[in-house]
C-alpha cells in the first residue's frame, strides 16, 4: 500500500450519529419513536423556502454551476454587509476546514485547539501531516483562556475557536475572541460558529472588519435544516479567501446547494421558530434532568446540544450509550466522539419535547440498575 502520509492508515475516521433507521431495525423500536439526539439536526426539518428553491432548480442540474458559487457568495455578502471577495463557500463547513489546514499550515506545522473539541479539526490535521496542540479545558469546562493564549507561540500556524463550543455548548464572548486574535499576530484564527444562531447573539462576523487574521465559519446544516444539502461558508479578508481557491475542488457547490442556500438566507421565520423551540426545550430538559441522581447536565450550554455527565461510577458513557439505543434514544458517546473527553460524558441534542421526555425516561430506567 502506498500512502503519502503513513499516519492515515492508523487514523480513526469521524464517528457520526447513528441513523433512526438503523436503531429501529436493530432494536425493534418504531421509527417514529426513535429520538435521534446525536447529530444536532434541525427537528423542525428544512427551511421551506430552501426546499422550494431546490425543487425549482432541478431543471438546471444538467448545467455546471459557477465555479466559485458566485450567486450564493453575493447573497451571503449582501446579508452580512461584506464584499463577495470576502466569502468562500464549501460543501459544509468541514470542506472549508480541510482547505484552511492545507493552505495555512505547512506539513509538520501546528494547530491549536481546546480539548475536548470538534473532532474534524484534529482528524483532518492528522490526515494532512500537521500536528495538533491540545489545551485542556478547566473544571466544568472553563475555557482557561489565559492558558490557551500562552500556547499561541512558536510554529503554531492556525488557532481554532468554536463558538459555541462543541461538545459543551459554552460561549466565548467577543472580548475573548479579540484577545485571541490580538495574541495570534500573523497566525490565522478560525472562529467556527456552526451553532451561533442558538446563542441568540449576532456572532463574530463583524470582527473580521477589525482583524486581518480571522475567518468566521458558518453552516446551513443546523438552524436552516439543510444538513443533507451540504452548504457552509466562511467570511474573512480577501487575502485569506483567495489562496483557498487554489485547493478548492473546481465545482464543489452544485446548482441545488446554491439555490437552497440563497433562499434559506431569507427564511427568517424558519430560523426564528427553530431557535425559539431549542431555547425553550433546553430549559425544559434541564429541569427534568435535575430530578435524576446519576446524571447531570453541564450548565451553560448556549447551543442545540448539551453535555451530560454520568455521576454513578458503576456506569460509563459506552454502557449508557448502548442502554439508550435499546430504548430508541441516539446520543454521542463522548469517549468515541471527542478527544480528551473520556468515559464520563455524552453529548445530547436538544429536540422536540417528546424526544426530551423519551431521553429522561430512558435515563430514569437505567439509573436504578446502577445501584
Amino acid at each position: 500500500m502506498f500512502l503519502s502520509n503513513p499516519a492515515v492508515a492508523e487514523l480513526e475516521p469521524y464517528t457520526p450519529g447513528l441513523s433512526r433507521e438503523f436503531v429501529s431495525r436493530k432494536y425493534g423500536v418504531p421509527l417514529d419513536d426513535v429520538a435521534k439526539l446525536g447529530s444536532a439536526e434541525n427537528p423542525l426539518g428544512p427551511s421551506p423556502l430552501a426546499k422550494a428553491a431546490v425543487e425549482a432548480a432541478l431543471g438546471r442540474i444538467d448545467l455546471y454551476p459557477e465555479w466559485t458559487a458566485a450567486p450564493l457568495r453575493e447573497k451571503i455578502a449582501q446579508t452580512y454587509d461584506v464584499h463577495p471577495d470576502q466569502v468562500v463557500c464549501g460543501a459544509g463547513e468541514t470542506e472549508i476546514l480541510s482547505w484552511i489546514i492545507r493552505v495555512f499550515a505547512e506539513p509538520g506545522g501546528k494547530l491549536l485547539m481546546h480539548s475536548p473539541t470538534f473532532p474534524i479539526y484534529h482528524l483532518f490535521a492528522g490526515a494532512e501531516g500537521r500536528q495538533c496542540v491540545f489545551v485542556p479545558m478547566g473544571g466544568d469546562f472553563d475555557f482557561h483562556l489565559d492558558r490557551f493564549i500562552e500556547h499561541i507561540a512558536g510554529d503554531v500556524r492556525v488557532v481554532f475557536l468554536t463558538r459555541p463550543h462543541s461538545p459543551t455548548g459554552k460561549l466565548l464572548d467577543d472580548a475573548d475572541v479579540r484577545r485571541v486574535c490580538e495574541a495570534a499576530g500573523e497566525r490565522l484564527v478560525v472562529l467556527d460558529e456552526a451553532y451561533i444562531h442558538f446563542t441568540e447573539t449576532a456572532g463574530g462576523i463583524h470582527l473580521v472588519e477589525d482583524f486581518d487574521n480571522l475567518i468566521v465559519l458558518r453552516t446551513f446544516s443546523k438552524a436552516y435544516g439543510l444538513a443533507g444539502l451540504r452548504i457552509g461558508f466562511g467570511i474573512t479578508r480577501p487575502h485569506i479567501a483567495l489562496p483557498m481557491l487554489a485547493v478548492k475542488p473546481t465545482w464543489n457547490m452544485g446548482q441545488l446547494q446554491v439555490a437552497g442556500g440563497i433562499a434559506a438566507l431569507d427564511d427568517h421565520q424558519h430560523v426564528s421558530r427553530t431557535v425559539s423551540m431549542i431555547v425553550e426545550m433546553r430549559d425544559y430538559v434541564a429541569g427534568r434532568l435535575g430530578a435524576l441522581n446519576s446524571f447531570r447536565m453541564i450548565a451553560g450550554s448556549r447551543s442545540n446540544f448539551f453535555l451530560l455527565e454520568i455521576l454513578d461510577t458503576t456506569l460509563d458513557s459506552t454502557k449508557v450509550f448502548n442502554e439508550l439505543l435499546e430504548r430508541g434514544v441516539i446520543v454521542k458517546d463522548g469517549s468515541v466522539s471527542f478527544h480528551g473527553l473520556g468515559h464520563r460524558y455524552m453529548r445530547v441534542d436538544v429536540s422536540l419535547r417528546k424526544h426530551m421526555d423519551r431521553l429522561v425516561e430512558a435515563l430514569a430506567e437505567i439509573e436504578p440498575r446502577a445501584g
